[in-house]
């Protein structure tokens, strides 16, 4: 599978990353070449850097539509002259026949059009090569509705010659269209640390100044930490692995925790994990590490998001398959492992967030359809050992597909998608449908809450679920972007089909971050992506 493979074990103490840079710098293992970037510029040999290449580009494309702009408004100024030149004439028609009719030649009768209605030699030659059946009424409407046409086009056509800015926005709009019609995804992986000059020596952890920092982990598994403290951003295009469905606010040399579906909390280090570069836009984790690479998950485990841990943690809610809640207490033990819930045989956890402010909602979305939202201040806060209280009432076979925690105070969007429970998992996309989250009432803990997706003929399950606020982002299994449609306000009612098979739903981490800067956390959440079968886990 993986060919020729070399691990070097590092001894305690030591920075792995510096290490690597030293393996980089003195083996054989990276390579460094040079390349001559030499490109003809108006006939001329010259070295360019990135941006030189860049901008000799833009003003390429720049020249390109201003040459092609003016071509056009010739060539609408052209039909415009003949357009007016034709409108005359179906006017006086009548003396227009006759005097094409008492001219001995052509050219006689083209001067004289010429003198007697004021035309220009175009304008005549273009009247003497008419069909009689162009100058009907019908036609002198059209020709008046193409002048209109004419007029208004040659009036954008300038306004782009004589304003510079509009010129550049249409080459930017233009040239994002080519990017989003050719562009392909990044194959290389660029990191913080690419390029770096290796340090004289291994430097010991301690060495490593401890600052602030996010921890993200992406719907496909991947663990990353940024190198700032700055909030994530959820502007800009999307790409690959940008579906963040947990984020904790730590520092570089700080802890958190991993919670499981096996009910498990698992402690892991920020130090360990790759260092993501600045960005302008929204992170993607296509640098990052899989989480298989720092933890053994048994079989059936599966990772469900991360936390803070700490005595300063705030308080975090977790809910299960079976309808379960519980608001765990900041408790830590010293292990690196702990239950943060007592599961009863054949439940699992299916959604875990922050949930710190006795005024955010719990919230339960069935594979039957309800939605049920309640106030956080309805479940006490319960120690590791403590397994929990009745969160929803389910009716006879059906599971929860999706538990999270939202803010009623902010915008928010509730997902669905639905499906037949006797499909394999991923093989249809099946009806999906948004709507707003205020148009779900609150109701109180452990009812049957409201009825939030219509099921078509051929469905009997939701296959997905997720209630959050805005901006909410949707991957496929393998990580790639997927657009949701707009927000409609059916509340129970009926999605639309689809052909993209979503396999998660979150809110990116910046739209969730707390207003203390020392204790930041997301509240992102994953739905389940596994498909129900004969009443199991959604």
């Amino acid at each position: 599978q993986h060919g020729l493979r070399l691990v070097i074990e590092i001894k305690n103490g030591f920075n792995p990353d510096a290490v690597l840079e030293q393996l980089y710098k003195l083996t054989p293992m990276e390579e460094n070449f040079g390349i001559n970037n030499v490109a003809l510029v108006e006939g001329q040999p010259r070295t360019m850097g990135l941006k030189d290449l860049l901008k000799v580009y833009v003003d390429f494309r720049t020249d390109v539509v201003r040459r092609r702009t003016a071509h056009r408004l010739a060539k609408r100024e052209e039909r415009l002259h003949l357009v007016e030149g034709l409108l005359i004439a179906i006017v006086d028609i009548d003396e227009v026949i006759q005097v094409i009719r008492s001219s001995d030649d052509a050219a006689t009768a083209r001067a004289r059009l010429m003198d007697v209605f004021d035309l220009s030699e175009l304008q005549a030659t273009y009247i003497l090569d008419l069909q009689l059946r162009r100058l009907t009424k019908f036609s002198r409407i059209e020709l008046e509705n193409e002048k209109t046409e004419l007029e208004r086009a040659i009036e954008e056509l300038r306004a782009l010659l004589d304003n510079e800015k509009l010129l550049l926005k249409l080459v930017s709009t233009e040239l994002a269209d080519v990017a989003k019609a050719h562009g392909t995804p990044r194959r290389t992986v660029l990191l913080e640390s690419s390029g770096a000059s290796a340090t004289a020596t291994a430097a010991s952890p301690l060495e490593i100044t401890d600052d602030p920092c996010w921890v993200l982990l992406s719907s496909t598994g991947l663990l990353a930490r940024t190198g700032t403290a700055e909030p994530v951003s959820a502007e800009g295009s999307r790409s690959k692995h940008d579906v963040v469905i947990g984020a904790v606010r730590t520092t570089a040399r700080g802890e958190f925790g991993l919670v499981t579906s096996a009910g498990r909390m698992v402690r892991l280090s920020a130090l360990d994990l790759p260092t993501l570069p600045p960005t302008n836009g929204s992170p993607t984790l296509s640098g990052g590490a899989p989480l298989a690479a720092y933890v053994d998950l048994g079989k059936g485990e599966e990772p469900v998001t991360i936390v803070p841990i700490g005595a300063d943690a705030p308080v975090f809610a977790v809910g299960t398959a079976a309808g379960v809640v519980k608001r765990v207490t900041s408790e830590a033990p010293k292990s690196n492992d702990w239950d943060v819930i007592s599961l009863k045989d054949g439940d699992r956890v299916v959604g875990a967030a922050v949930a710190d402010r006795e005024d955010l909602d719990l919230v339960f979305i069935t594979t039957d359809a309800q939605l049920l939202r309640f106030a956080a201040k309805s479940v006490r806060p319960q120690g590791r050992s403590a397994g929990g209280m009745a969160g929803i009432k389910l009716a006879a076979g059906a599971r929860v597909a999706f538990f999270g925690v939202a803010d009623p105070a902010r915008e928010g969007v509730v997902v669905t998608s639905s499906g037949s429970s006797g499909a394999l998992p991923g093989t249809e996309g099946g009806s999906l449908k948004v709507t707003p989250y205020a148009e779900y009432p609150p109701k109180g803990r452990a009812t049957g809450g409201v009825r939030c997706h219509r099921f078509l003929k051929g469905e009997d399950t939701l296959v997905l679920a997720f209630a959050g606020n805005t901006p909410a982002r949707a991957a496929a299994a393998n990580g790639v972007a997927i657009e949701l449609p707009p927000a409609d306000g059916r509340r129970d009612g009926s999605g639309v089909p689809t052909t993209a098979v979503i396999a998660h739903v979150a809110a990116p981490p910046a739209t969730a971050q707390s207003t203390d800067a020392e204790s930041a956390v997301t509240t992102d959440v994953v739905a389940d992506d596994d498909a129900p079968s004969d009443g199991g886990d959604a």
